[in-house]
């Protein structure tokens, strides 16, 4: 139950910030990515935000024997810099680059009521969905 209201607070905080801050809308990704028009940092703001929390946070939890809300701390994966990991940092990098949307701001964004918003999470699934089935098919040989 902790667990489960820490996540609701987050995403609660989540939601609130990219809107708030305007991650949420296209046109503000966009204009964080061109260099060569008028060039927006806001975006930057954001991610220097998030990289503070997190080695404050990965600070308090080294001290920890366990974590607030969860038995014990999860194992994080060590994975090293491949070819999948590559081509698919490349493919969300031209996704996010073509359509101003990530994950995280799409979702914030269905509160706005944008059909476009809506049409980018169904693609987004399906290319999910898409590449589980090319990955079971690749390993299945």
């Amino acid at each position: 139950m902790r667990s489960n209201l820490s996540a609701l607070v987050a995403g609660l905080l989540f939601g609130f910030g990219l809107m708030l801050s305007g991650m949420s809308n296209p046109g503000e990704v966009l204009s964080f990515l061109d260099w060569s028009g008028v060039w927006s940092p806001d975006l930057m703001g954001v991610l220097g935000s998030a990289v503070i929390v997190s080695v404050i946070g990965f600070q308090i939890a080294r001290r920890r024997k366990r974590p607030w809300f969860e038995a014990e701390f999860p194992a994080l994966p060590k994975k090293p810099i491949d070819r999948s990991l590559l081509v698919g940092n490349l493919l969300f990098g031209i996704g996010w680059g073509l359509a101003g949307y990530c994950p995280g701001p799409a979702l914030a964004g269905l509160a706005l009521g944008n059909d476009e918003v809506l049409v980018f999470l169904v693609a987004m699934l399906a290319g999910g969905y898409l590449q589980q089935g090319w990955a079971r098919r690749r390993s299945a040989r």
